[in-house]
C-alpha cells in the first residue's frame, strides 16, 4: 500500500464532495480513481480573499488497499491514581478540566470543586433566565460544569503561538467525543449542542481513574499555613486539603474579594467593552463569499474578523458567532450582560459578534486606581446600568446599528436570536462616551472594508463586558505559582492568563505540569 500526502486548492464543491475530491486527485496524480482506496484530509481552510472563493486542503491518500486506522491522533491512557496524593483544582472550566487530567497523566490525584451543577442539570438555570429572568448565582452561563465556554458557543480558534500544544486539547476533545474535524478545521468548533457531552465524558475520565468531582461546592476561603496554601475551605462547611489549583474563570468576582480580604496580591487588569452585533447570517454570506448567492450549497456560515485602531485604543470583533444566538450571561443579581453561540450545524438565521473597544485600568478616571478591583468595579456598575435601562429585566435595549452611528433614535426593531427580547434604547447616548465614540467610528471603518456590513438590518445589543478577567493574579512564570503564595497556582481566563477554551486549556496543563514538578523535587 503507498500512501501520499498533499496540498491541494480547489473549489468549495471539491472539498466538501468525497466522490469530487477523489476525481479530482486522480486526474492530479495521473492515476485510477478506483485505486485510491481512502482519502483522509488533514488540514481545510477556507480562503475567501478573492472573488472566486477557494478551500486549502492538505489530504493523505491510501492507494492499493484500505488502512485498518486512520486516526489523527494517538488516545492518551490515563492511568488510576486513586491511591496517590493529592491537589484540589477549583474551577471545571476548561482551566481546571483540563488541570485534572493532565494531573492524572503525572499521576497525582485530582480533587475538582465546582460552584455549579453539572452541564446537564445547568441547562434548567440557563432555561429560566431566558424564560423568566430569574439567575442562579451559581449556575447560569458563567458558572457550572464546563465553565462560560460550555454554553456560549465551543469556539476552539486560538491565536496562541504553541501549535503542539493547541493539537494536543484538540486531541483530547476529539478522544472524549468531539468530532474529527477538529483536528482538521482551521477555525474548529464544537457547537453548544456538542460540547457539554464532550465535558461529561472527560468528567467520566477523572472518576473512573480515581479523581474527585464535586458539585455545588463553592469555594469561600483558601488555608494558608507560613506563606502557603494548604487546601480550601467551601460554603458547604466541607475542606478540602493540597495544593490549590485556582481556575474560577472569568467572573467569579466573589472569589476576587475573597483573595483581596486575605491580602492576596492582584492587579487590575485590562479588557474590552461594548455591545453585541447582529446581522442576518445570509447578508454576511454575501458580503464575505462575495456573491449575491450567499455560500450556496457547499460553503459554510461565514465568519468575519475585523480590528482596527481608534484614538489610540483597540476596536474589534471578539468571538464572532456565524448562524447563532445571542444569549443572556449575567452571573449574579442586578446585571445585563450578552454573549453569543453557536450550535455545531451553525444553522440559524442570525450571526453575531461582540463589538469591543479596548479598555485599560487608566482610562477609568473616576475610580481609584489603586484598588486592585476597580476595572472588576466599572465593569459592575455598567452591567448594573444596563440592567436599569432594561427595566431590570433581561429584556436587553436594542439599536439598529447604523441609527447608531448617525446617533439617532431607533423607531422601530428586526427579529432577534435574544430569547429573553429587546427594547428600544438609546445605546448611543447611556453607553459611556469613550467607548460609544469609538465603537461608532470603528463601525464606520468597518463598513469601508466590506460593503454592506455597516446597515440598518443589523441591530447592537447592550452590553458586552465578560471578554477576559478584570484582575489579573500575578505568578511566577517558571513556577506558575503565585508570586507570593506557595503552592496556589492561578490558572486560565479567571487568572488573566487565556482568552478562550483552548488557551485556558493549555494553562490548565501548565499548572498542573508545574504542580507535579514541585511535588516531585519536594518528595
Amino acid at each position: 500500500m503507498a500512501i501520499k500526502e498533499l496540498q491541494i486548492r480547489v473549489e468549495p464543491i471539491t472539498a466538501y464532495s468525497d466522490n469530487t475530491l477523489r476525481s479530482y486527485i486522480a486526474a492530479q496524480e495521473h492515476i485510477n480513481a478506483d485505486s485510491i482506496s481512502s482519502v483522509k484530509i488533514i488540514k481545510r481552510s477556507i480562503d475567501a480573499r478573492q472573488r472566486k472563493v477557494m478551500v486549502n486542503l492538505k489530504v493523505r491518500i491510501y492507494i492499493g488497499e484500505t488502512p485498518e486506522n486512520t486516526s489523527l491522533i494517538t488516545p492518551i491512557d490515563y492511568r488510576p491514581v486513586d491511591s496517590e496524593s493529592q491537589a484540589i483544582v477549583v474551577g471545571a472550566g476548561p482551566g481546571g478540566l483540563f488541570a485534572a487530567l493532565r494531573l492524572i497523566e503525572l499521576g497525582i490525584k485530582p480533587i475538582l470543586l465546582e460552584r455549579g451543577k453539572d452541564v446537564t442539570e445547568r441547562r434548567k438555570d440557563l432555561a429560566r433566565i431566558s424564560r423568566e429572568g430569574i439567575v442562579d448565582n451559581d449556575s447560569n452561563y458563567c458558572f457550572g460544569e464546563g465553565g462560560a465556554g460550555a454554553y456560549s458557543d465551543g469556539k476552539l480558534y486560538t491565536r496562541s503561538k504553541k501549535r503542539g500544544s493547541v493539537d494536543r486539547i484538540l486531541g483530547i476533545l476529539h478522544q472524549h467525543g468531539a468530532s474529527e474535524d477538529i483536528l482538521v478545521d482551521a477555525h474548529p468548533h464544537i457547537g453548544t449542542d456538542k460540547l457539554p457531552k464532550v465535558i461529561e465524558n472527560i468528567r467520566h475520565t477523572i472518576i473512573n481513574c480515581g479523581g474527585e468531582v464535586h458539585f455545588n461546592t463553592r469555594v469561600n476561603e483558601i488555608i494558608f499555613d507560613n506563606g502557603k496554601a494548604i487546601g480550601v475551605k467551601c460554603a458547604n462547611g466541607n475542606s478540602y486539603y493540597g495544593p490549590v489549583i485556582l481556575a474560577t474563570g472569568h467572573s467569579a468576582r466573589d472569589v476576587y474579594r475573597m483573595l483581596k480580604s486575605l491580602n492576596v496580591r492582584l492587579e487590575p487588569k485590562g479588557i474590552a467593552v461594548g455591545v453585541r452585533l447582529e446581522h442576518p447570517q445570509q447578508l454576511i454570506d454575501q458580503i464575505q463569499y462575495h456573491s449575491p448567492a450567499g455560500r450556496g450549497k457547499y460553503l459554510p456560515a461565514a465568519e468575519y474578523s475585523f480590528v482596527t485602531q481608534v484614538d489610540g485604543r483597540g476596536v474589534y470583533s471578539f468571538c464572532m458567532c456565524p448562524g447563532g444566538f445571542i444569549v443572556p450571561a449575567a452571573s449574579g443579581d442586578n446585571q445585563l450582560v450578552v454573549n453569543g453561540m453557536s450550535p455545531s450545524n451553525r444553522g440559524t438565521k442570525w450571526a453575531n459578534s461582540g463589538m469591543v473597544v479596548e479598555l485599560r485600568p487608566e482610562d477609568l478616571i473616576d475610580y481609584d486606581m489603586n484598588d486592585p478591583l476597580c476595572v472588576m468595579r466599572f465593569q459592575e456598575d455598567l452591567e448594573r446600568k444596563c440592567f436599569e435601562e432594561a427595566d431590570c429585566t433581561q429584556k436587553a435595549g436594542a439599536q439598529r446599528m447604523l441609527d447608531f452611528v448617525m446617533g439617532r433614535a431607533s423607531t422601530y426593531l428586526p427579529r432577534t436570536s435574544y430569547a429573553p427580547g429587546i427594547r428600544l434604547s438609546r445605546i448611543d447616548k447611556w453607553l459611556p462616551q469613550f467607548i460609544s465614540m469609538r465603537l461608532r467610528k470603528g463601525f464606520e471603518i468597518f463598513g469601508r472594508y466590506a460593503k454592506g456590513f455597516l446597515t440598518n438590518e443589523a441591530i447592537i445589543i447592550g452590553v458586552e463586558t465578560r471578554t477576559s478577567s478584570p484582575v489579573r493574579i500575578p505568578r511566577e512564570p517558571s513556577l506558575m505559582t503565585h508570586t507570593e503564595i506557595k503552592d496556589l497556582y492561578p490558572c486560565g481566563e479567571g487568572a488573566g492568563y487565556a482568552g478562550g477554551i483552548v488557551s485556558a486549556a493549555i494553562d490548565g496543563e501548565r499548572c498542573a505540569e508545574a504542580l507535579a514538578a514541585s511535588f516531585l523535587s519536594n518528595n
